[in-house]
């Protein structure tokens, strides 16, 4: 199986995604849904997703949850850190959808859609203890048995578009998505120029568009 980077990164990308998500809910008390979400939609979770050493290696989760903050609301206030007697939930959640991310390969944003972030955390009881072998697992046989709608569909109400909205964007006829979305064509047989205009436009593989993680 393809990872999604080297794994001489894992390390770094699982303590950068754990430790922002810590921080922006004790520190800045963010609901850690909420920030996580922001954080997936935000554009330097696509570098992420691909282990950009920039952001991997060279960012601390204190200055990556800053920066995701600061893009939402236009402010930077950082505020002296509140440490967490040991591990919460919301670091072991970031830590585990980190290495379930490098290990599938998929985005951030598919994963949410799988399984949310809010459900990750019901997990934590069960599961961080264990190998995180048992949770991805868990992962993979939730993704098994989970019948989604269409990957166009989802990306695009992810990133808060409407139908018309990125078919401009993308370059091509809103009615063609109307029907990708709908399943009356299939994404698998589309044109492949469109498939990949509307990749680059959402931040995915184009695979991703055409039915699989």
């Amino acid at each position: 199986m393809i990872r999604a980077y080297d794994e001489m990164y894992l390390r770094n990308a699982r303590s950068l995604l754990a430790d922002s998500i810590d921080y922006a809910t004790y520190t800045e008390g963010y609901d850690p849904c909420d920030y996580y979400n922001m954080f997936i939609k935000c554009d330097i979770a696509r570098k992420y997703e691909k282990g950009d050493p920039f952001v991997i290696s060279g960012m601390s989760g204190t200055e990556l949850a800053l920066r995701v903050i600061e893009k939402y609301t236009g402010e930077y206030d950082p505020k002296e850190r509140i440490v967490y007697v040991g591990r919460s939930r919301e670091y072991w959640a970031g830590w585990a959808i980190a290495y379930y991310q490098w290990f599938s390969a998929c985005s951030l944003i598919m994963l949410e859609e799988l399984l949310p972030f809010d459900t990750i955390l019901l997990m934590y009881d069960k599961y961080h203890e264990m190998d995180i072998m048992h949770f991805v697992d868990k992962v993979e046989e939730i993704k098994a048995g989970k019948r989604l709608n269409t990957y166009l569909k989802m990306y695009r109400e992810r990133m808060g578009l409407s139908q018309s909205e990125l078919a401009g964007i993308a370059g091509i006829p809103v009615k063609t998505l109307q029907h990708y979305e709908q399943g009356t064509k299939s994404m698998a047989k589309a044109n492949a120029s469109y498939v990949l205009s509307l990749a680059r436009t959402l931040g995915c593989r184009p695979e991703e568009l055409v039915g699989g993680i």
